[in-house]
C-alpha cells in the first residue's frame, strides 16, 4: 500500500508517523486487528502492539475538530486510550467511518475521536484483502480484540518513504 501523509494538516501525528518509518519500527508488525462489519466495511489496525521496546513516547492529541481531515475509506489515523496516550497503533479505515472515528464533541466517552492523518493512495485491494482475512474466534490479546484477531499472521514487510 501507498499512503499520503498529511504533514501540514496533522503535523504531530504525522510526524510521529514517520519517526516509526524511519525508525524501521512498523518493519514486521503485524495486523492483528481485523472488525469487518460488513462487505469492504470496517477497520484494521496494526503496530507494535506487545512489543513495547518499538514504542515511542506519546503525542498530543490532533481532533478531526482541528485537523479538518475524516475517517473516509482509507483513512490512516492513530488508535489511543485516553487522550495523549497515543503511540503507534494505527488503524485503517474501510468504508467511511467519520460517525465512529471522527471527534464528536458532546458524545458518550470523551468525544475526541482518533487523529486522522493519511489515506491509501494506491493499494487498496490489499486493504481489503486485510479486512477479508479469517479470524480467529477464541484468539485474544490480554483479553481483548477476542473474535478481531488474525488467525494467521498478517504482517507489515518493510515501511519506507516515498518521494513522487
Amino acid at each position: 500500500m501507498v499512503v499520503e501523509v498529511e504533514t501540514k494538516r496533522a503535523p504531530i501525528t504525522a510526524a510521529n508517523f514517520l519517526r516509526y518509518v524511519d525508525q524501521k519500527r512498523l518493519d514486521g508488525v503485524n495486523f492483528y486487528r481485523v472488525v469487518k462489519v460488513a462487505p469492504e466495511f470496517g477497520f484494521v489496525q496494526f503496530g507494535p502492539h506487545t512489543d513495547a521496546k518499538r514504542n515511542l513516547p506519546p503525542i498530543k492529541h490532533e481532533p478531526t475538530t482541528q485537523t479538518g481531515l475524516s475517517h473516509i475509506d482509507g483513512t490512516l489515523s492513530i488508535a489511543r486510550l485516553g487522550v495523549g496516550t497515543a503511540r503507534g497503533e494505527f488503524t485503517i479505515s474501510v468504508g467511511d467511518q467519520r460517525r465512529a472515528l471522527d471527534a464528536a464533541p458532546g458524545v458518550p466517552a470523551d468525544g475526541q475521536g482518533y487523529a486522522a492523518f493519511a489515506r491509501i493512495v494506491e493499494g487498496r485491494d490489499v486493504l481489503v484483502k486485510i479486512l477479508d482475512t479469517a479470524v480467529d474466534p477464541a484468539k485474544a490479546s490480554n483479553g481483548a480484540f477476542k473474535g478481531e484477531m488474525p488467525a494467521a499472521p498478517v504482517k507489515v514487510i518493510t515501511a519506507r518513504r516515498m518521494v513522487r
